[in-house]
């Protein structure tokens, strides 16, 4: 019996000391830089600096580490009204820091109505240089609602997430671009002036917001806002129909049903819901090892809640979630991690900012 003791208690205090650093390391939360006007999305630069886009048409460039922020210029007008605005942006510095290839996401007007639009661009210090439009929607129209414009560059693919405009029939519609996620084949398609009919990847969608790639299968993931109730995450894969408006685990704003249920035979269904909404934005997978609890989950941002949630993954799929913190820093709009480990956020606010959530 004795011998089962002394087992035991060698076991927990192995267990005691290998998480020790996690049980005593301070957790801090501190905003990194100057107040930001309403910042959308974010990409890295290299490991301590990051670009940033303000909704109402500004890029910015953020030492981490000291928090010097500086203006970019060259950006283009953007319309930045309603949900519209200056949105994602995603770098590829190709190994070449001082000559980043920059992506950004926007909202345009143009005689005809409002559009969304992709450019590339080349950051030389801090100037954007050789603007070239690489895509431009095909569905033009007043409505200020539901851009979607989340972005993931993966190798030499960029994917575009597009929201339905406010028009949910266009999400069904295999020729629309709203609604739809795109895949831009980018060494190939630049070679042309512009193309408008870029590959539509998947149908379906509403207004996703949430665009990563899961490390461990490759699989990309998307989340999107439901109407009332019905924000969910999805797995994309090519030529797939994600349902909206004929599925969904929402309802309408004032009561009643939408489209036919929640599933369909002939739509994909989605792998979490969250009823009621949280409005999520932006989200990461954590494959660090600062916050360890976090390794091989999903950080996901919520604008309603005022909160960082983390979802759990068992099987790549998920089970469950927690909410790591809330009601602290305002609408988490973005969400990103950080080479060291370290989280990022940006805060939806007219004084919004960049914040980083780490262990010291």
């Amino acid at each position: 019996m004795s011998d089962l003791k002394s087992f035991i208690s060698i076991i927990f205090i192995f267990i005691f000391f290998i998480n020790a650093p996690y049980l005593y390391a301070k957790v801090l939360l501190e905003r990194v830089g100057e107040p930001l006007q309403y910042p959308w999305g974010m990409d890295f630069l290299n490991h301590d600096e990051v670009l940033i886009t303000e909704r109402p048409g500004r890029i910015v460039k953020v030492v981490i580490s000291t928090g010097k922020t500086t203006l970019v210029t060259g950006v283009p007008k953007v319309f930045a009204g309603g949900q519209g605005g200056l949105l994602d942006v995603v770098v590829d510095t190709n190994g070449k820091e001082k000559e980043a290839n920059v992506y950004f996401c926007y909202s345009f007007r143009s005689p005809k109505g409002i559009g969304t639009a992709i450019d590339k661009g080349i950051l030389k210090e801090n100037k954007i240089i050789n603007i070239k439009s690489i895509f431009i929607s095909n569905h033009i129209l007043n409505s200020r609602k539901h851009f979607g414009c989340r972005l993931l560059l993966i190798k030499e693919t960029l994917f575009a997430t597009l929201g339905d405009r406010g028009k949910r029939g266009s999400a069904q519609d295999k020729q629309n671009h709203s609604g739809s996620v795109i895949k831009i084949h980018l060494n190939k398609d630049e070679k042309l002036e512009l193309i408008r009919e870029k590959t539509i990847f998947s149908i379906g969608h509403r207004n996703p917001q949430g665009l990563a790639l899961n490390p461990n299968t490759s699989q990309i993931w998307s989340h999107e806002h439901g109407p009332k109730g019905g924000d969910e995450i999805n797995i994309l894969q090519k030529g797939k129909n994600y349902g909206w408006p004929i599925i969904t685990s929402g309802e309408e704003y004032f009561g009643g049903q939408i489209g036919i249920g929640s599933s369909s035979p002939t739509h994909v269904s989605p792998i979490w819901t969250w009823t009621p909404s949280i409005a999520p934005s932006g989200m990461s997978f954590y494959d660090k090892t600062m916050f360890n609890e976090f390794k091989g989950h999903l950080l996901v941002g919520s604008l309603k809640f005022r909160a960082l949630y983390l979802i759990k993954i068992q099987n790549d799929r998920p089970i469950s979630e927690n909410i790591v913190f809330k009601n602290k820093i305002g609408r988490i709009r973005d969400v990103a991690v950080g080479k060291d480990g370290s989280i990022l956020l940006l805060t939806d606010e007219r004084e919004g900012g960049l914040y980083r959530l780490f262990r010291e």
